[in-house]
């Protein structure tokens, strides 16, 4: 759980504590359960900290995926389903990114996610576990925590707003990003774990969104109003970034039914019942 919380585990799910780079313990578990398929979410989601440690990182992204097509291959689980990133077009300045394009990645954690999806390609090929990465944009939604280590901006950016405070923006606030709502990242899951396709995919909403609007958009469904704090950009953050969707559309069914706005309002609501 080091980016989420047990508190946010459904009545009636079977919660066990452990580590995808524990390789007997992902046998056991899927010894001892009698899975079809499995969504494979477990990561260290962050630029930063895979720039800070590299090995780390890949350990959990790229071994621990391996991991688990290898349990899945001798249990017979029918299915994986890959949390992948968009991380992997990097700066390529073609708009909208589409899964053909050659990777660019300029993360450690870019290419730990890459990896992982080569590792998904070769079990479907050689071994007949239906594999299906999907390449998530921005994901945003409530129960994000703003004050994890490597938080996303969303969140960080609500949390400071709602309480009076200034937004920090890195870099200008110019550059762009496809924000998905987390239930449109749930739908693609389901629909990916109900296909027999296998194959990697976008998951977007086709529209990009600069850092300085997402503010402002956060500050109206707020109902406040104040400054931007701008400081010097990140290394490894990329410029552009908005996805075609048409693969997803065409062979998984995957079509986005949150705006932008709409999952923003809902996001801010969450946050005001924590005042």
């Amino acid at each position: 759980m080091s980016a989420g919380s047990t508190k946010n585990i459904q009545p009636g799910a079977e919660f066990i504590k452990g580590s995808i780079t524990d390789r007997t313990r992902l046998a056991k578990i899927c010894k001892t359960h009698s899975f079809e398929g499995i969504f494979h979410l477990a990561a260290v989601a962050s630029v930063q900290k895979s720039i800070e440690d590299p090995l780390l990182v890949h350990e959990v992204n790229a071994t621990g995926t391996l991991n688990i097509l290898n349990a899945a291959k001798e249990h017979g689980i029918r299915k994986v389903v890959l949390s992948a990133s968009a991380a992997a077009y990097g700066d390529n300045p073609i708009f909208p990114k589409r899964e053909d394009m050659l990777p660019e990645p300029l993360s450690p954690y870019a290419v730990s996610k890459i990896t992982a999806e080569m590792y998904c390609r070769n079990f479907a090929d050689l071994f007949g576990v239906e594999t299906t990465a999907l390449r998530y944009f921005n994901v945003f939604g409530p129960r994000q925590d703003p004050n994890a280590e490597y938080a996303a901006v969303i969140p960080k950016f609500t949390e400071r707003i709602v309480h009076d405070k200034k937004p920090v923006i890195f870099g200008d606030g110019n550059q762009t990003r496809d924000f998905v709502f987390v239930k449109d990242v749930v739908l693609a899951n389901m629909l990916a774990m109900n296909s027999h396709t296998s194959g990697t995919f976008n998951i977007g909403t086709g529209i990009q969104t600069s850092l300085n609007d997402l503010a402002g958009m956060i500050m109206r469904a707020a109902g406040v109003s104040c400054d931007i704090i701008y400081e010097a950009p990140r290394p490894g953050d990329i410029r552009y970034s908005v996805a075609d969707n048409s693969k997803a559309k065409q062979e998984l069914g995957y079509a986005p039914k949150y705006s932008i706005e709409d999952g923003i309002k809902e996001t801010v609501q969450y946050f005001k019942n924590l005042l």
